[in-house]
């Protein structure tokens, strides 16, 4: 079912990081977006890391950064056709914190079971494990490295009332 008219789709926020595990969430949403009659939106978030020691100057442009593995991954994950099915939302924070928030305006935030850093072998990272308890929406959290088989050629939902009988759910 479309919103109506003049209304956004409803949106799938997927955390982006350029890990593996965010390729799959991006596939997830891929999967799931027509299903959901919904957008995808990409967030990435960044930070400033405080260091002691000398201070050479550098040139970072964070932003810059962030849009940039952001914009990768989405092409890794869904080729050609991301450019006009994603948009990306780069921001400025923790991570767990940028992607609670953007929970608020969505349908289905799906996240990677890992991402980069933490400890190899454990099975939810800490970025989801956090939003999975502060998020304002139903949280997917993708483990493994594929799609599941009979997710992969879903058919398009029928479009219309439900004839009588059938809306057994």
């Amino acid at each position: 079912m479309n919103p109506p008219e003049g209304q956004p789709k409803a949106a799938i926020v997927v955390g982006v990081d350029g890990s593996p595990s965010s390729i799959l969430a991006l596939r997830w949403a891929s999967a799931l977006a027509p299903l959901l009659s919904a957008r995808i939106v990409a967030v990435a978030a960044w930070q400033f890391h405080i260091a002691f020691g000398t201070f050479e100057p550098i040139v970072w442009e964070p932003d810059e950064e962030a849009r940039k593995v952001c914009a990768q991954t989405v092409t890794e994950a869904l080729g050609s056709k991301a450019a006009v099915d994603v948009e990306v939302v780069i921001r400025q924070g923790p991570a767990a914190k940028v992607l609670a928030e953007e929970s608020s305006r969505a349908q289905l935030l799906i996240l990677g079971s890992r991402g980069h850093g933490g400890f190899e072998g454990l099975l939810l990272g800490a970025v989801s494990a956090t939003v999975a308890e502060h998020a304002k929406c139903s949280v997917l959290i993708a483990h493994g490295t594929e799609l599941p088989p009979g997710l992969l050629a879903q058919p398009a939902p029928a479009s219309g009332p439900i004839p009588p009988g059938q809306d057994d759910a």
